[in-house]
């Protein structure tokens, strides 16, 4: 049963509160002052606070800093009679959840005790699951490939990893080698797009002393540094008909042949590739040798981009901020309610690499100890063909435009857009306001004036 805290120096307030959210449920207990609030608190964790701003001693805004030092992760929702653009601002960048001014309606305190109580419960699962060699995630799509790593490891098989770019494929592999049996020994990467074709076959197979000009002495290849180990070869799909043919022999016979050597050498070594092409059309299209593809794909593995894991984004954020908040030695610990339901209704197209960047520069460009919505820089990119219909539209010609007018046409889309941002802020009028990009004291004389609850 989830634990609230409600602190307010009115005993009328207390009462109706207590009494509103045992009704609901929730295991109810009260403070009439923040100084008892905290060390009760402090003693008994709680998974919301209710708070009222202005009281005799500790007001509401130093309780939230005071119960932030404590518990970062704790929701605390803030009320209070007297509006006040300023107490917002400040209440929210200090971590607050919601802030809600009285009177309120019953049912927009109930949505926004029932989000923060669900917040803090998908927090909290997923701080309890360990990060798996390195790879953050905790939704159901990794839990399986978790799992498929634990039991490919052990075994020589061959992994192609596919999956779009930034999903954190090479991760995957690292994961891979780390629960092999020859985890003790090489584990080497090369990224066969980054290497001039005329090159790559001399970085993969090495080459010997006077095969082509330069080659002043013998270099071991790829395979060679990786021998009784794991080679690594990312993008895979981008290789050369006859490096092709000649990665085959290494995965059918275990040899190769240096440049310019007449002699071949015996490498035991253990391949895993990664594409983010499709290799299947590949091979249609006659690029890609399809008895290569099998032998790199006894076992395939697809890494899911981040639109489809949108579960890991709070615990991925969490992690990012922790790593670039000590990186650049700030005390940005935490995100703001509605700064990261921007980011859960984004789509991601840089994937898992995207989001730390956004992370990264968000945590730069703070001056709080919380991420706020304006910190957050997404992209704007659109992919062809995906543009959407209008989503609101005033007039649909001419005709209806003069018809009725800019006055009636005005109060009709102002209303559509206020329910719209109630709807996607679940009630809550502060983070509808913030979407809106309006103040707050206009927001509520607007649903006053279009008597929208």
């Amino acid at each position: 049963m989830p634990r609230i805290l409600i602190v307010d120096d009115e005993l009328s307030m207390r009462d109706f509160l207590k009494i509103l959210f045992e009704n609901e449920g929730y295991e109810v207990f009260v403070a009439s002052n923040a100084a008892t609030a905290l060390d009760v608190a402090i003693k008994d964790p709680f998974d919301v606070v209710i708070t009222d701003i202005r009281m005799p001693g500790m007001n509401g805004l130093e309780l939230l800093v005071e119960l932030k030092q404590h518990f970062s992760d704790l929701p605390v929702v803030m009320i209070t009679a007297y509006a006040s653009p300023d107490d917002a601002v400040q209440a929210m960048r200090q971590g607050a959840f919601d802030y809600i001014t009285k009177p309120f309606h019953v049912d927009e305190l109930k949505n926004v005790i029932r989000t923060a109580v669900q917040r803090k419960a998908s927090a909290e699962k997923n701080e309890a699951v360990e990060t798996f060699a390195g790879i953050i995630g905790s939704s159901p799509e990794m839990l399986r490939i978790f799992d498929l790593i634990r039991r490919v490891a052990p075994t020589p098989a061959s992994v192609l990893i596919y999956g779009e770019s930034g999903t954190g494929k090479e991760l995957v592999a690292k994961a891979i080698h780390q629960h092999s049996k020859v985890v003790a020994n090489p584990f080497v990467p090369i990224t066969c797009s980054a290497i001039p074709e005329s090159l790559l076959e001399s970085e993969l197979f090495g080459h010997v002393k006077g095969s082509f000009t330069g080659a002043v002495a013998d270099k071991p290849g790829l395979f060679q540094q990786a021998d009784s180990g794991t080679a690594f070869l990312d993008e895979i799909g981008e290789l050369t008909p006859i490096i092709q043919t000649k990665l085959l022999r290494v995965l059918q016979e275990r040899e190769f042949m240096p440049v310019g050597s007449t002699k071949t050498k015996q490498v035991n070594v253990r391949i895993i590739s990664a594409t983010n092409r499709n290799l299947e059309d590949e091979i249609m299209e006659k690029r890609f040798r399809e008895d290569l593809f099998y032998r790199l794909a006894v076992v395939p593995i697809r890494v899911p981009p981040l639109r489809e894991r949108k579960g890991d984004v709070p615990l991925l954020v969490d992690y990012f901020l922790k790593k670039y908040s000590e990186l650049f030695g700030k005390e940005v610990q935490n995100i703001s309610s509605y700064g990261l339901e921007v980011l859960m209704d984004y789509n991601f197209p840089g994937n898992v690499r995207e989001l730390e960047n956004i992370i990264e520069r968000g945590v730069a460009l703070e001056t709080s100890n919380i991420i706020l919505p304006e910190s957050l820089i997404l992209s704007r990119k659109e992919k062809a063909g995906s543009q959407k219909e209008p989503l609101f539209v005033g007039a649909q010609d001419e005709r209806e435009l003069f018809d009725r007018g800019m006055e009636d046409i005005l109060i009709d889309l102002e209303t559509r857009m206020i329910k719209h941002a109630l709807e996607a802020a679940e009630g809550s009028k502060m983070r509808a306001a913030e979407l809106l990009k309006v103040s707050f004291r206009s927001f509520r004389y607007k649903t006053k004036k279009y008597e929208i609850d």
